[in-house]
């Protein structure tokens, strides 16, 4: 059984809470957080995809 890696799950979470986040701010029609939220989460994305290419080798 593999080890559970802590960082890139917390990653993971942040990244599905950025999009949920999304969805609120859809719902409360807030343009500028809408922006916001899917800036972050797809840079969050991003960090986390090229912090584990960078691991695997």
């Amino acid at each position: 059984m593999k080890k559970l890696d802590i960082p890139m799950l917390l990653l993971a979470i942040l990244v599905v809470l950025l999009f949920i986040l999304v969805g609120l701010a859809i719902a409360f029609r807030s343009v500028w957080a809408i922006i916001l939220c899917i800036i972050l989460a797809f840079s969050t994305f991003g960090f986390a995809m090229s912090n584990k290419k960078k691991r695997k080798g």
